[in-house]
C-alpha cells in the first residue's frame, strides 16, 4: 500500500509541477504589450470649403496631400488604450465621442481623440455666423466619425506585441517660433516608437509617435487649398524612413506658435514647398531623436481620466457653443464639462489639454511630470480654444485675440489645477535605468 501510494506520488509530481508551471505562465503570456496601427483617409470627394477659424470657410479648387485619421492601440493585460489625431483645425468631444461609441473593445474614456489643427481642412466645429447659420458640411463629420471608428477598431485587430523607444530632445532647425515672442515656445520633440518583436515587423517600425508643438498654418485657409499642411510631408517622410505609418500630436502651441515660414525679406513662405521643407525637417529630427534610445521590452501601460468643468465667461464663445449644431452641452450655470486623460507608457507620462494651451503652461505642466519623457497632448478630447493663466488673460495687447477666443479668464488654472492633481493621485511612470 506504502510503495503503491509513494509510486504514484513520484507520477503525480512531474505531473503537478507541469501544470503549475502552465498556470503561471498564462497570465505572463497575457500581461505582454500589444500595439496596434491604421489610418483612413479623410480628404473629401468632391473637395468642400476649408476652415482655419470662427470666420466662414473659404471655397478650395485643389487639394495637397491627404487627409487623414490615424490610431495607435496600445494592450497590456486589462489595459487598453487608443490614441487617436485627425487632420483638421480641432475634434469637438461631440463628434469624438459618436466615434467612441462605435468601438467595443477600448473603454470610452481611454481613446484619446486629438486635431493636428491644419488650418487648411474644412470646418468641425459648424461655427455659426452673426444670425445663427453655419456653412460646416454635418454629412462630411459624421462619415469622418464613423472612419475614426474604422480606424480605431482595424488599429486593435492589427496589434501585435512590441518594445517601445522613447525619447524627449530639441528638435534643431528653423520650424516653429512665436509670433508673439519669437523665442517663447517649447523646442522639445517627443517620441515614442513601437518596435515588433515577432513575425513580419520582428525588430521593425510598427508606428513612430511624434509630439510638437506648432501651429500647421504655412498654406492656410484662403488660398483655396485642401491640405494637411506641414503634417502630410512629415508623415511621408518618417513612413518612407521607418516603412511604418506615423501619428502627430500637437502640443502646447497657443498664443502663437506658429511654422517658422518666415522669409529674409520680411515676407513668408506660404506654399506647398516649405509645408514639405518644414515636414521634412521636423520627420528628419524626430527620427534623430529616437534613433539612440534604448529598447524598453515589455512596458507598463496605464490611463486614468477626470471629468473637468470651465465656465463659459467669453460671449463670443458662448454663442458659439449655443448655437453650434453639434449639440455641445453646456449646463445652467455656464460651464462646460470635458475630460481629461493622465497616460503612462512605459517612462513616458502624457497629459492632454482640451484647446490650445500656451508655451508656459507647457513648460510648467512639464516641469511638474515625473519623468524625463514627459508629452502634452494638445487640441486632445476638445478644442475649447485658448487657454491662458489668469494672469494672462487681456493683460496684453497681443494677447486680445487669444483672451477673446478664451473660455475665460480661469481656464487655465482650472486646467493647471486640475492635471496637477492627476499628476499627484495616480501613479508614475517607469523609471529608466
Amino acid at each position: 500500500m506504502k510503495s503503491n501510494f509513494i509510486s504514484k506520488k513520484k507520477f503525480y509530481l512531474p505531473f503537478l509541477l507541469n501544470s503549475l508551471f502552465l498556470i503561471l505562465n498564462i497570465p505572463l503570456h497575457s500581461q505582454e504589450l500589444f500595439v496596434g496601427s491604421a489610418k483612413r483617409i479623410l480628404t473629401p470627394n468632391p473637395l468642400i470649403a476649408v476652415s482655419g477659424g470662427v470666420s466662414a470657410p473659404k471655397p478650395v479648387k485643389t487639394k495637397k496631400g491627404e487627409l487623414s485619421v490615424r490610431a495607435m492601440v496600445f494592450e497590456k493585460g486589462n489595459e487598453k488604450i487608443a490614441i487617436v489625431n485627425i487632420d483638421n483645425l480641432g475634434w469637438p468631444a461631440a463628434l469624438g465621442n459618436k466615434s467612441r461609441k462605435l468601438v467595443k473593445d477600448i473603454p470610452f474614456n481611454n481613446i484619446l481623440i486629438g486635431a493636428t489643427h491644419t488650418h487648411s481642412a474644412p470646418d468641425a466645429y459648424a461655427f455659426p455666423d452673426a444670425n445663427g447659420n453655419h456653412a460646416a458640411d454635418l454629412e462630411y463629420l459624421e462619415w469622418c466619425t464613423i472612419q475614426v471608428a474604422d480606424a480605431i477598431n482595424e488599429a486593435y485587430t492589427n496589434r501585435e506585441p512590441a518594445k517601445l523607444k522613447i525619447a524627449v530632445a530639441k528638435a534643431e532647425g528653423k520650424i516653429a517660433y512665436n509670433y508673439y515672442a519669437s523665442e517663447l515656445y517649447d523646442p522639445r520633440c517627443g517620441v515614442i516608437q513601437a518596435v515588433g518583436i515577432k513575425g513580419k515587423h520582428k525588430n521593425k517600425t510598427i508606428v513612430t509617435l511624434v509630439n510638437y508643438a506648432i501651429h500647421p498654418e504655412v498654406i492656410g485657409s484662403s488660398r483655396g487649398i485642401l491640405s494637411p499642411d506641414l503634417v502630410g510631408p512629415l508623415y511621408d517622410r518618417i513612413e518612407e524612413k521607418t516603412g511604418s505609418m506615423a501619428i502627430f500630436m500637437n502640443g502646447a502651441q497657443g498664443g502663437m506658435v506658429t511654422a517658422d515660414n518666415r522669409l529674409d525679406d520680411g515676407n513668408e513662405a506660404n506654399d506647398w514647398e516649405e509645408c514639405k521643407r518644414i515636414g521634412y525637417l521636423l520627420a528628419d529630427e524626430a527620427i534623430r531623436i529616437i534613433a539612440s534610445a534604448p529598447i524598453q521590452e515589455n512596458p507598463d501601460i496605464f490611463c486614468s481620466n477626470k471629468k473637468v468643468s470651465f465656465p463659459v465667461d467669453s460671449a463670443m464663445m458662448r454663442f458659439i457653443l449655443e448655437n453650434s449644431p453639434l449639440s455641445i452641452a453646456t449646463s445652467d450655470e455656464g460651464t462646460i464639462t470635458t475630460t481629461l486623460n493622465l497616460l503612462n507608457i512605459g517612462s513616458a507620462q502624457i497629459l492632454t489639454i482640451p484647446g490650445e494651451a500656451l508655451p508656459n503652461i507647457g513648460y510648467y505642466l512639464k516641469r511638474k511630470m515625473p519623468t524625463k519623457s514627459p508629452f502634452l497632448f494638445g487640441l486632445t478630447n476638445d478644442a475649447l480654444g485658448y487657454i491662458l493663466t489668469k494672469e494672462d488673460f487681456n493683460s496684453f495687447e497681443k494677447y486680445n485675440y487669444v483672451s477673446r477666443t478664451s473660455l475665460g479668464e480661469m481656464t487655465g488654472e482650472i486646467l493647471i489645477t486640475t492635471l496637477l492633481e492627476m499628476i499627484k493621485n495616480n501613479p508614475k511612470p517607469h523609471k529608466l535605468n
